[in-house]
């Protein structure tokens, strides 16, 4: 055998899962030289223990090949017969347009009844050979009656589905246009074909237009925003030097600042030395008996200083009132020339103590009002912690809203970018549609026009008929009267020359 046979030799057992079944793994030399396992394996039934690789050693190793073909042969030829025997095989002969039901009816008639031939007697005459025959001879003739009903069925089916598809035809065919009304189909299609391509040629120069138009703007825009650079530059710079501008200032107002505090603190420095003096000053007035007004040495005169500081921008100055104004009860010296008044001294202190005693009212209402502020300010605190975590929770909430809006925003502008494409889609689609309609109402008025210039046509055609018909009738009506006058005429005639001849007979 050759090389191919071989190769499909040792193909053919794995195919067949041969190695798992046996379990044993067969060699890539079982075709040139197998070994004893592989041949007891290989025929283990039904010859398991009948036949061994010593018993065919006369083939040859050579020879191993041919005997597996031979074997492989061997059973394809029985799996066949058996098919054959099974009628496995009908359906593929009918398929081919070969009918093989006569022959295996034949057949089966021929071997039962040869086999019960054969069972018969030596001594059997030819009665009993047709006693035993009549029976297969009955079989046989049911047999081809059940295959001409099927025949006859199948027939029938046919018969009907050719009748069927015969009403199909003449459906399409009488649904199938007049081959004129294809034609002028075709002869519009050319018509718009032609539009369509004039169409795209104007469009194309449009087209073309625009992109000379878009270069020009593409230009300009360029110009525009190379200008727009050169202002921002500008700009730019000027911020620049404004922001330095500033800079210099805030450092300058931040000296000045300075300076005006350390005025201020040594003003309030002088402010408080002339204080201290004008205390002192005012302490030896009362010493002296000068002040208040009412002292022995004032004689009526106002004595004491005051130092008043102005609530303007310079509240650093200050004013040194003399004499001049109302008389303090107040001061302990009227006159810097008189002495001290000890009922004076006393009342001031005692007014003093009432003033003390009112300020430390005061200042024991301020505590108070202190600690009702601090109790207010702790209880602001707990609801500020409580408006905070309130505020935690609802920015917790809030932000979960955000993203749950920004996903339902994001979902709707896929939703409407869709819309968009398909709203583009059907203003497209919409478009041409309106081209479409546009042509067939060209069409539909070109195809109008011509046919009320047919049907002009044809009445006038039809009224030109109408008028020398009508003028034939009367011109025959016309003759007709004549020749009635005629051979009325000639009757009458006829009748007066007859009446005449009859009076002359007379």
């Amino acid at each position: 055998m050759s090389q191919d046979t071989g190769l499909w030799s040792v193909r053919r057992p794995r195919e067949h899962n041969f190695e798992m079944e046996m379990k044993h793994v067969l060699t890539q030399n079982i075709v040139k030289s197998p070994t004893q396992k592989d041949f007891n394996y290989m025929f283990q039934y039904p010859y398991e223990k009948s036949i061994t690789k010593s018993q065919i050693s006369a083939v040859g190793g050579q020879n191993w090949s041919t005997f597996l073909g031979l074997l492989h042969w061997m059973m394809q030829l029985a799996q066949m017969l058996d098919g054959y025997s099974c009628g496995r095989f009908d359906d593929a002969c009918l398929d081919s347009g070969i009918d093989v039901s006569g022959d295996r009816i034949i057949f089966d008639f021929l071997s039962k009844a040869y086999r019960d031939w054969l069972a018969m007697d030596e001594d059997a005459g030819d009665e009993d050979a047709e006693r035993v025959l009549a029976p297969h001879i009955d079989s046989m003739a049911r047999a081809f009656e059940e295959s001409n009903s099927r025949y006859l069925s199948e027939l029938e089916m046919l018969e009907a589905e050719n009748a069927r598809l015969q009403k199909e035809i003449e459906d399409l065919e009488k649904s199938t246009p007049d081959p004129a009304v294809l034609d002028n189909h075709f002869r519009i299609m050319e018509e718009d074909k032609m539009k369509f391509e004039e169409y795209n040629a104007l469009a194309q120069q449009r087209s073309e237009k625009y992109e000379s138009r878009i270069h020009v703007l593409q230009e300009e825009l360029d110009k525009l925003i190379a200008e727009s650079k050169e202002d921002i530059d500008r700009m730019t710079a000027e911020r620049e030097r404004l922001q330095k501008g500033i800079e210099s200032a805030s450092q300058r107002l931040d000296e000045i600042k300075k300076k005006v505090a350390e005025r201020e603190s040594e003003a309030s420095k002088r402010l408080d030395e002339l204080e201290r003096m004008v205390d002192k000053y005012n302490t030896l007035a009362y010493q002296n008996a000068l002040i208040p007004a009412t002292a022995v040495n004032a004689n009526g005169g106002d004595y004491e200083l005051r130092i008043t500081v102005s609530d303007g921008p310079e509240f650093t100055s200050s004013q040194l009132n003399g004499s001049s104004g109302t008389v303090s009860g107040e001061r302990l010296l009227a006159e810097p020339t008189t002495g001290y008044q000890p009922g004076h001294i006393l009342n001031l202190d005692l007014r003093a103590m009432d003033i003390m005693m009112k300020d430390h009212d005061l200042l024991d209402g301020i505590k108070e009002a202190i600690e009702d502020k601090r109790n207010e300010v702790e209880t602001l605190g707990h609801r500020v912690r409580a408006a905070e975590e309130e505020y935690e929770k609802t920015k917790e909430v809030t932000t979960a809203q955000k993203l749950n809006s920004d996903a339902q925003i994001e979902k709707m502008e896929k939703e409407l970018a869709k819309m968009r494409a398909g709203l583009t889609e059907s203003v497209q689609f919409m478009e041409q549609r309106e081209m479409n309609t546009n042509i067939e109402y060209e069409q539909l008025t070109v195809r109008a026009n011509a046919l009320r210039e047919e049907l002009h046509t044809g009445i006038d055609r039809i009224l030109n008929d109408v008028i020398k018909f009508k003028i034939h009738i009367q011109k025959n009506l016309d003759d007709y009267e004549g020749f009635v006058a005629d051979e009325l005429e000639k009757e009458l005639g006829s009748d007066e020359v007859s009446e005449d001849t009859r009076a002359l007979d007379l």
